[in-house]
């Protein structure tokens, strides 16, 4: 598992004169499995998915979109950041493809890194969550409590009996934790209640689901939210924090499959990533649903770039 030369070709940007001035072009280097621990950036180019889900296809070219905005931006980490390459999914066998990224995620966690999954469609948190469940069990983990924040304007929790896709992965995750016997922890913030069915608003009831609709985001309201993450985060052992860019608005996210009406501001959004970010439990993120088909600008890729500045600048 190692960048191949179109990944890190990626990587290239400004070089400033002055000390201490390094971007992450300058530092991120291909996996190596001699490296002291750090962050782990690795791909997941697909889309097959969305494309089953009746989405706008080209969610494939996200992972190099995002390193491409991310390469020029500040490096403020003290440990490093490694590059591990892409996994594609080519000939529309979706489930092998997951497969293959869960096999890199538990390698990933078992050298110590902090996977930070660049998707993709939101099929990626299927495989995402696999690669951190076979840790856990290889870590002789019985009942491990993974608590799955999903900043999203859909539940994603499509019945996966009809067929799996960018619909389906918090469905297949939970039927997964039904199978192992481990209970199923679900946060989904930002839901647009327009966007997602009764059936689905059922299903969450059914399954417990944290619901935070996206009109409940407010600068008024935001502290009332962040401690009801933190209640959820505090009940958990480890978290998997999971951003489909389609919760942000569509002026701040038009790159997405289903650009939102309304949606989550970043301005409001940081501030909770932050709270997981620093809560000590988080083990795995992935960012989804980048369409560089359809962006402007490279708001949409900007804007995932600075989500894993973010989460990485306590590292």
């Amino acid at each position: 598992m190692n960048a191949d030369r179109s990944t890190m070709a990626t990587w290239a940007g400004r070089i400033d004169p002055e000390p201490d001035s390094l971007r992450w072009h300058q530092v991120v280097r291909p996996l190596d499995a001699a490296g002291a621990p750090g962050v782990a950036l690795i791909g997941f180019a697909c889309d097959e998915g969305v494309r089953r889900n009746k989405g706008r296809p080209g969610a494939i070219a996200a992972p190099a979109a995002i390193r491409k905005a991310l390469a020029n931006l500040a490096w403020h980490r003290p440990s490093p950041a490694y590059d591990a390459g892409d996994v594609a999914c080519d000939d529309g066998d979706l489930d092998a493809a997951q497969a293959r990224l869960a096999e890199h995620v538990t390698t990933l966690l078992a050298a110590g890194h902090f996977p930070i999954v660049l998707g993709g469609g939101h099929e990626v948190a299927y495989g995402s969550w696999q690669g951190l469940a076979a840790h856990l069990a290889g870590a002789a983990e019985d009942t491990p409590r993974i608590g799955i924040i999903n900043f999203d304007a859909h539940f994603d929790l499509r019945d996966p009996a009809y067929a799996h896709s960018s619909g389906t992965p918090f469905a297949q995750i939970a039927d997964a934790c039904a199978t192992r016997g481990w209970p199923f922890r679900y946060a989904c913030l930002g839901v647009s209640r327009a966007a997602n069915t009764r059936a689905l608003f059922r299903r969450a009831v059914d399954l417990e689901v944290l619901v935070r609709e996206d009109r409940e985001f407010t600068p008024s309201s935001l502290d009332r939210i962040g401690e009801r993450l933190d209640a959820f985060v505090a009940a958990c052992d480890h978290i998997y924090l999971t951003i489909d860019l389609d919760v942000l608005p569509a002026c701040e996210a038009p790159g997405v499959s289903a650009p939102a009406a309304r949606g989550v501001p970043l301005a409001l959004l940081e501030p909770l990533v932050e709270r997981v970010r620093d809560s000590g439990k988080l083990r795995l993120a992935d960012l989804a649903e980048l369409n560089p088909d359809f962006d402007i600008d490279s708001r949409t890729a900007r804007v995932a770039a600075r989500l894993i500045h973010l989460l990485t600048l306590n590292g």
